[in-house]
């Protein structure tokens, strides 16, 4: 019976690393071990960075919104108050795009949420 070598398998490994280590700088790229440290580090970067993403995303939707709501003549947190009060659930996603792509129905949202209309 032909001793067994697990070459071909290794070698697999190894290619699949290197694959996903591709654009890595220097030897993180060419070097098997140096890109299995890169790879692990860039793959928990990737897992983390996905969970940060939402909370950016969230932070712009603000910054959005309290630009506009100031043109307005009203704050971030008293057109929020306002519309809570209201018993308006809009959340801060579409408000940023109503504030972006329509002005005329975000300032009818900061009328309602000053207690005009």
């Amino acid at each position: 019976m032909p001793r067994a070598r697990s070459g071909l398998v290794t070698h697999r490994r190894h290619k699949k690393v290197l694959k996903l280590t591709k654009g890595h700088r220097a030897t993180k790229h060419s070097l098997y071990r140096r890109a299995h440290e890169s790879m692990l580090k860039s793959l928990s970067y990737a897992y983390r960075h996905r969970r940060e993403r939402k909370a950016d995303m969230r932070r712009l939707w603000i910054s959005r919104i309290n630009a506009a709501a100031r043109s307005e003549g009203i704050s971030y947190s008293q057109f929020i108050n306002g519309l809570k009060r209201a018993q308006i659930e809009v959340n801060r996603k579409m408000l940023a795009d109503m504030a972006v792509r329509d002005p005329g129905a975000f300032s009818r949202l900061v009328g309602v949420a000053k207690g005009e209309a």
